[in-house]
Formats: C-alpha cells, structure tokens, sequence
C-alpha cells in the first residue's frame, strides 16, 4: 500500500481527501502545517506528499525546501495545491515541485498523478 502525506490547515480538505485517498488505496498521513509534517516525515518516509502552500507556522513552500535539503525525504515527489495560480506562487523563485494543482483542481487528474508518482517510488 503506498503512503501519501497530506498536508493543509483547512481540517475539512483533510477530512474529504483522506477519506477519498483512502477509498483509492492509499494509506494517508494527515498534517495541519508544516512543522507537524516534519514530525509526521520523521516517524516515516511516505512514497509522495500532497501539501497546501498556503499554512499557518511553515508554509509548503518552506516545507519543500526542509524536504529537498535532507537526504531521507529529497526523493519524495511533492505536489503543491494552492487556491493562488502558479505563475503569482512562482514570481519571486520557481516551485521546485513534482506537480502543482490549483484549487479547485479536477480530483481525477490529481488523483492519477499521485498515483503515477507513487509508483516511480518503486522503480529502480
């Protein structure tokens, strides 16, 4: 069973994802902000996260980068989610993420490519 970390501080997003992440076949660890999925990544390494970019106490974006700088969690494919487009996220310094979605996103289309990014966890 492949593991997804969620991470986004509106509980009732946690809430519907988890249950339909589940429905799909993943296993889901939830985190409202940040620091908690940092916690949450410590315990285990999941096979790809799904993070909000916009929290309170440490944001996505700084999120990706704690990721990207240790060696144990810099594999894990990370997808942004943001109600604010790409292009206005992306003004100061590009997104170094695996895929990015804007609310509202097609939940077919994310959950496709969670599911393909899970997978390349496995290939060599």
């Amino acid at each position: 069973m492949k593991t997804v970390l969620l991470v986004d501080d509106e509980h009732a997003i946690l809430d519907a994802l988890s249950g339909i992440l589940e429905d799909e076949g993943f296993r889901v660890v939830t985190a409202s902000n940040g620091r908690e999925a940092l916690a949450r990544l410590a315990e285990a390494v999941p096979d790809v996260a799904l993070v909000d970019v916009m929290m309170p106490i440490m944001d996505g974006r700084e999120l990706l980068r704690e990721m990207q700088d240790e060696a144990r969690w810099k594999r894990v494919p990370v997808v942004l989610m943001s109600a604010v487009p790409q292009a206005i996220l992306e003004r100061d310094a590009p997104l170094a993420c695996a895929d990015f979605f804007q609310k509202p996103f097609d939940l077919w289309k994310l959950l496709a490519r969670l599911k393909e990014l899970a997978e390349r966890q496995q290939d060599p």
